[in-house]
């Protein structure tokens, strides 16, 4: 058994190498962003001041949201199986998560595969849950950017170049997306039996085989979003999303605590920063790109006038906390369950398969 897991975690040294690399090529990045006159001692000195009992009161809470997600996931599939396990699911929240530090976004597809495969559930029905957790979120993330917009623009704060489009395009980009999700939510509420005939009637011409595979994976789909139709289970949702979104700010509040250079921000200056940085992952603003950790290096410089240097060790802080922490749990966890992570690699290609295994 020791020999086994040495195996493994071997096997993995390929990831710690490659975390390592990640820094390195960030460091770079930043500082071909904003010039040569990088001073790492300012840098290492972000890192060295941090109390560690608020980062460990930080790492707690951001592994609670994990918890708060699975809980989450209970309620969006209380309609096809009532007595599912909160362990499971949060097992499976845990090895999710980490596949996406390991993978990047096609890790997306492993919490859904291992819920249905643990829970006896199909692939398209918990994509389906995928989806609706997914506008849950947008939504919140979308209220608080909005809040941060507000109070920006009534403060009469200067920006730098690089967010005077965020601040121009911001109020369009809310209400845009804002009335997008309504309408997906709506449009997936109101899909019933009689937008699966339309569906089943419009795909007759194919061949049984393919006709047959298609209406079973569109009526697990239909069965994944029922959560929709229940008024109990949208308002359940809707008080995990906020206790979600509260547990994410209180791990930010922490953080930022734990560093001399942020302890005199607000908890009204952490929810702009929040909101800027769900807004700024979203998009790839013009100039900056993407990914949280420019984008909350742009946020602490020119919105908040700190050092890039104290600016960019806080980006690697908030990535490692609120990402790569869940990734020994998720490890230990897919180690003790015997996950095959070469299987998960591929799941794009083989995540449909046994589409039309019965649901218990």
């Amino acid at each position: 058994m020791a020999a086994a897991t040495t195996g493994k975690w071997r096997k993995y040294r390929f990831w710690l190498i490659a975390g390592a690399a990640l820094v390195v090529i960030f460091a770079a990045l930043v500082i071909r962003g904003w010039g040569g006159n990088f001073q790492w001692t300012v840098f290492a000195t972000t890192f060295r001041q941090l109390d560690p009992w608020w980062i460990t009161a930080s790492g707690l809470i951001a592994l609670s949201t994990y918890l708060g997600r699975a809980l989450r996931w209970q309620v969006l599939i209380r309609a096809q199986k009532p007595d599912s396990s909160v362990w499971r699911l949060f097992s499976a929240t845990a090895i999710g998560f980490t596949a996406i530090v390991l993978f990047g976004r096609p890790g997306e597809l492993v919490r859904p595969y291992l819920i249905a495969n643990r829970e006896r559930l199909t692939f398209s029905s918990q994509m389906a849950a995928w989806l609706l957790e997914r506008i849950y979120d947008l939504m919140m993330a979308l209220l608080i950017f909005g809040f941060a917009l507000a109070r920006v623009r009534s403060s009469g704060i200067q920006v730098g170049e690089r967010l005077q489009w965020v601040l121009s395009a911001g109020g369009w980009f809310v209400a845009v997306i804002a009335s997008v999700c309504l309408i997906v939510f709506i449009a997936l509420r109101q899909f019933g039996e009689g937008s699966l005939r339309r569906i089943v009637d419009a795909i007759s011409f194919l061949p049984d085989h393919y006709r047959a595979s298609i209406e079973s994976m569109i009526r697990a789909f239909a069965r994944g979003i029922q959560s929709t139709r229940d008024w109990s289970a949208v308002a359940s949702v809707l008080a995990y999303s906020v206790l979600e979104w509260i547990l994410i700010t209180l791990c930010y509040v922490c953080l930022f605590k734990a560093s001399p250079a942020f302890a005199h921000f607000t908890v009204i200056d952490i929810l702009i920063f929040l909101g800027f940085v769900a807004f700024g992952s979203v998009v790839q603003i013009p100039g900056i790109g993407g990914g949280m950790q420019l984008v909350a290096v742009v946020i602490l410089t020119e919105l908040f006038g700190l050092p890039l240097e104290v600016s960019s060790g806080m980006a690697l802080i908030l990535w490692a906390v609120t990402f790569v922490v869940i990734v020994p749990f998720g490890l230990l966890l897919s180690f003790h369950e015997g996950v095959q992570w070469s299987k998960l690699r591929h799941l794009k290609e083989e995540g449909v398969k046994g589409e039309g295994d019965a649901e218990q």
